[in-house]
């Protein structure tokens, strides 16, 4: 992989409207997003940018109480980017974060990445009949 390829967990560096814009856009999971919610959602999570040369590039954020349960959320690498290892450069970053290496619950929702996924322990909920959601918005 290039190691012009970066990841941070500064806040300050992200791209905001790059992310909204991904997300609007490009995502088929929050296309009627807001900026004010992608703003509101990137503050109160633990959020990691990747970047080529200091720009942004590709991004995910973490929803997590730090102890037990991590939600890997808006995972995506811009696709002028992608085939280069990114993904699994940022999986690997977000496992390997110190503020997580105590989680037991990790989760996740793909439509098509779970071969990426698989590669870092992930696999199909095995009693999904015990679990619920209440979803009052489907982004």
């Amino acid at each position: 992989m290039n190691s012009d390829y970066s990841i941070s967990t500064d806040k300050q560096k992200l791209d905001i409207p790059l992310i909204h814009h991904f997300l609007v856009n490009d995502s088929y999971w929050a296309n009627n997003r807001t900026l004010e919610t992608v703003k509101t959602s990137i503050k109160n999570s633990l959020c990691f940018g990747v970047y080529s040369n200091n720009i942004q590039v590709g991004f995910a954020r973490v929803v997590t109480d730090c102890a037990v349960f991590a939600w890997i959320l808006d995972v995506f690498i811009l696709k002028e980017h992608r085939g280069k290892g990114l993904g699994k450069l940022l999986m690997t970053a977000i496992t390997n974060h110190d503020q997580l290496q105590t989680i037991k619950r990790w989760g996740l929702a793909t439509d098509d990445a779970h071969g990426l996924y698989e590669k870092f322990g992930f696999e199909l909920i095995k009693r999904p009949e015990i679990l619920m959601q209440k979803t009052a918005d489907p982004s």
